[in-house]
């Protein structure tokens, strides 16, 4: 019996990344929505991606079972979704078959399509991918090491005193390394220093912290060079594009630009003190933190929706950084001012599609 066109959906998930992993998958006629088949299997210790793309390719052969013609594929992962769709070249060695065999499946149709889609609405497969999880987890030897970052599969549940729901969005805030300017504690916003030796060093140090960490969907940078070269880093690692958030820019110092501490105090007593503890304040010709505090909603709501229900690395600069802790603990202006970030540290907030969030690391450096 021919399928004719199908949707297929998968899921995969890794607790340990690697550790337990399973994957799930669900072929649904297009026209009408029944179910045709399910497909779930528990892998044993593997990653994120390996189970997400065993996922992919548990669907598209149960598809060509079904005598399918015609493909819609809509996966929660990001990356499988551009590196099948093309858009994205595949590097780490693990996916490289598995990224194959799907090809050479999906050969077997007239037409598939890839289509990203929140985690949500990938409910079904995820169901089947957690069944299988668990009975992975059951079979395991032995509790599996966690991973040193948290991985897109392995969302923690909400932290204890919070009733949010469903899966939140977790940015791994990472700070650039540094630059001339941050030797010398210099205001650097608008500039475009670019990393030192030491600078160059830390972000090589944070890519580390994230090799093999395949739950990371995507790598998103500010505009200005110092960021771009420690995403760059971490990118390489991962075997993903930078993505570049405009957004995502420092602070504009204006005219404090480029001095010290002491030397914007010295130029401008009145408006350098008023500064630092009204945040409306603007230095001259430069930009306040209510004006930054906007962009960065916009950011926030901006990668909410583009990366719903993954874990994306956020490379980016003091007061961007800041800004998103500030609104993940809804807290007041004063953290601004007294919150310490370290360069290349990292942190990490999420954000609930119910409007919950919460932090749950700041100014870690343990990798450098």
């Amino acid at each position: 019996m021919s399928a004719g066109r199908v949707v297929v959906e998968a899921d995969g998930g890794s607790r340990g990344n690697p550790g337990p992993a399973g994957y799930g998958a669900v072929v649904f006629d297009a026209a009408n929505g029944t179910v045709l088949a399910e497909r779930k299997e528990s892998l044993g210790i593997a990653t994120n991606n390996v189970a997400e793309y065993r996922g992919l390719i548990a669907g598209l052969d149960a598809a060509a079972e079904l005598g399918a013609s015609e493909v819609d594929v809509r996966m929660d992962s990001k990356l499988v979704v551009e590196q099948m769709s093309g858009r994205w070249k595949v590097k780490h060695p693990d996916m490289i078959p598995l990224q194959r065999q799907a090809s050479t499946l999906a050969r077997k149709f007239d037409s598939v399509t890839y289509t990203w889609i929140p985690r949500a609405e990938n409910a079904h497969a995820d169901r089947l991918a957690n069944e299988a999880m668990d009975a992975a987890a059951g079979n395991a030897d032995g509790e599996p090491e966690p991973a040193a970052v948290p991985s897109e599969k392995t969302t923690p549940a909400a932290p204890g005193w919070m009733d949010t729901t469903g899966a939140p969005t977790r940015m791994l805030l990472l700070r650039h390394g540094q630059t001339a300017l941050s030797v010398d504690r210099r205001y650097s916003g608008r500039g475009n220093p670019a990393l030192t030796e030491v600078g160059q060093a830390q972000a090589n140090g944070a890519a580390a912290r994230f090799a093999g960490n395949n739950g990371i969907a995507a790598v998103v940078s500010s505009p200005l060079g110092r960021a771009q070269q420690t995403a760059t880093a971490a990118a390489k690692v991962l075997g993903l594009p930078v993505t570049v958030h405009e957004g995502l820019t420092e602070t504009d110092f204006g005219e404090w630009e480029g001095l010290t501490f002491r030397e914007a105090a010295e130029r401008d007593p009145e408006l350098h003190r008023k500064w630092l503890s009204d945040t409306s304040v603007c230095p001259p010709a430069g930009e306040s933190f209510d004006e930054v505090r906007e962009r960065i909603l916009k950011v926030r709501d901006d990668l909410t929706a583009s990366y719903a229900g993954s874990t994306i690395l956020v490379v980016t600069h003091v007061t961007p950084i800041k800004t998103l802790l500030q609104l993940a603990l809804d807290a007041g202006p004063s953290l601004l001012y007294r919150l310490h970030l370290d360069l290349a540290s990292l942190s990490i907030a999420e954000f609930y599609p119910d409007g919950g969030s919460s932090v749950r690391l700041v100014n870690d450096t343990s990798h450098l």
